[in-house]
């Protein structure tokens, strides 16, 4: 009888538990909306200048959560942060809040995780993560120093770049920190210019200045190779050897060519009245000025000028100098050559391509003249504008103090716009122009923006743009000194987004730094490079009024 009733007991307490109801499942939900501080941030997204001491995150699912069934190891925050938050107390079902704990360090990238699966008393289909960028430390790298005396600074230690890392034998310039043998012939012609800056503000004596551009000159007129006068972009700075740019562009360069005989007629204008030596240099400048065959350089009767020639391939860069862009000089100096002058259609249809070059259209409330929707990367401002002074410059197409000024304000504008939302970016940190970039190099522009200032950008602008250069030169040097102010200036550019700075110098960057500051300070080679007669010829003959 017992063993009967204790069947019966076995089977009924199956029967119960077999009728046990299945768990319900667990709701399916996503993540419809992420933001840091109030900054929306998609999946793998990234939110910048995030302060570091108080940090909100926001969380809205498309369900309603359990905030008390928080598994912390599915949401968590990397850099040692873990789980070190405060969750915020509200009365919404579909959403989580919470304050990161701990201070962040500045300038520091954190990413947030949410692990898909059952947290929070539903089941989340997708992962999701993002990271975000703390401000930076904006405590001053430097002591304070006046504008005036920074200004001097920075055209000291940039001055450096072409006096200390000269090549020892040519004296011309490194193509870039770490080119070795290799020495450009724009870039040279940018550093030529800064030896009259630095004799006149003391960095250097009168003869250690003529010293150098001696050596300099001797070296283009007696080593370097030429063809039909004309220097290559790149050349072997012990051998004078062209050093190849790219395959076909082995040989003639005619705008690096116009960059160097701009800084030789600048620096040949400031010796001219000198000593017997100096006198006598001054005679080899005319000579390479008047060998350049600028007319050859039409490319069979054409009325333009081609920017390469090729003792292999020829023509077959087959690139015309054409504006509107950084090629204004050569036209002016093909104009001035007291030997091989082009005539005014050379201009005309070439470069100003019979007024095509024209734009007229209003960029952020500013018209602008000429050029590229935009205007285009800043060296257009500047390379060009080293000796040719735009203040009183103007022709049928355009005045080009108006068009300098709208091209520089139209790049401000756009860095304070910042419609990418590029970390940084603003009235203190602007510029845009031809750099070195993470892994590469480009010529950034509004049209071409992917987060990358370049310094010499807005300092090279300070003619058009002083006060808006000088904000940008103190967040330069007393935000981020500690990172892109070294032993030759500022270094080539800073992308903030990818927390990367440049280890790179390079001529044709550092050289527009000093040269346009001193225009803006002084005029000093916007004044000597005017006075060449022939260049006043040129300009005449091409219609421009200066």
């Amino acid at each position: 009888m017992l063993k009967k009733h204790f069947s019966y007991l076995v089977f009924i307490f199956i029967l119960i538990t077999s009728c046990k109801p299945e768990p319900i499942p667990l709701t399916n939900t996503f993540i419809e909306f992420v933001s840091v501080n109030g900054t929306s941030v998609y999946n793998k997204g990234v939110a910048y200048n995030i302060p570091v001491d108080s940090v909100f995150i926001h969380i809205a699912f498309s369900s309603a959560i359990d905030k008390k069934k928080l598994d912390p190891s599915k949401l968590y925050i990397s850099n040692g942060i873990d789980t070190s938050f405060v969750m915020q107390s509200d009365t919404v079902s579909k959403q989580l809040t919470f304050k990161i704990a701990k201070n962040l360090d500045f300038y520091t990238t954190y990413t947030l995780y949410i692990v898909d699966g059952e947290n929070l008393g539903v089941k989340l289909i997708d992962s999701f993560q993002f990271s975000f960028i703390t401000q930076l430390n904006k405590t001053p790298k430097f002591p304070a120093i006046s504008n005036d005396s920074l200004l001097t600074l920075v055209q000291k230690q940039t001055f450096r770049y072409f006096w200390d890392y000269a090549h020892p034998v040519s004296g011309l310039a490194r193509e870039r920190l770490g080119s070795g043998e290799t020495v450009t012939s724009g870039g040279s012609g940018f550093g030529i210019m800064t030896i009259p800056v630095a004799i006149e503000r003391g960095f250097i004596t009168r003869q250690q200045g003529y010293e150098r551009m001696n050596t300099i000159v001797n070296f283009l007129n007696t080593k370097a190779d030429k063809f039909h006068g004309v220097f290559s972009h790149w050349l072997n700075g012990t051998t004078g050897k062209v050093q190849p740019f790219s395959t076909k562009d082995n040989g003639a360069d005619l705008v690096e060519t116009a960059f160097l005989i701009q800084g030789l007629l600048t620096v040949q204008q400031y010796f001219k009245n000198g000593n017997t030596a100096e006198k006598a240099m001054c005679d080899t400048i005319l000579k390479i000025w008047e060998n350049v065959e600028w007319t050859w350089f039409q490319r069979d009767g054409q009325q333009k000028l081609f920017w390469h020639w090729s003792p292999n391939y020829n023509w077959d860069m087959n690139m015309a100098v054409s504006g509107w862009n950084e090629g204004l000089i050569v036209y002016v100096l093909a104009a001035s050559s007291p030997t091989h002058a082009i005539t005014k259609s050379f201009y005309d249809n070439g470069f100003a391509r019979n007024g095509a070059m024209k734009n007229g259209k209003k960029f952020h409330d500013i018209t602008l003249p000429l050029g590229e929707d935009n205007g285009g990367p800043l060296f257009f401002a500047h390379y060009s504008f080293l000796g040719l002074n735009p203040r009183q410059l103007s022709d049928q197409y355009a005045n080009y103090w108006t068009q300098n000024m709208a091209h520089a304000k139209i790049n401000y504008k756009y860095c304070l716009a910042n419609p990418k939302r590029n970390f940084g970016y603003g009235a203190d940190c602007w510029g845009l122009t031809a750099s070195d970039i993470l892994n590469g190099y480009t010529a950034s522009s509004p049209n071409n923006d992917g987060g990358t200032i370049a310094p010499t950008a807005a300092l090279a602008s300070f003619p058009y743009t002083p006060e808006e250069s000088m904000r940008a030169l103190h967040f330069f040097y007393y935000t981020l000194g500690d990172k892109i102010f070294g032993e030759y200036g500022f270094k080539d550019a800073f992308n903030l987004n990818q927390r990367w700075f440049a280890s790179s110098y390079l001529a044709i960057d550092q050289g527009p730094i000093v040269v346009m500051i001193e225009n803006y300070r002084t005029g000093l080679l916007w004044n000597l490079f005017m006075q060449n007669p022939n260049v006043k010829s040129g300009l005449t003959k091409l219609g421009f009024s200066y």
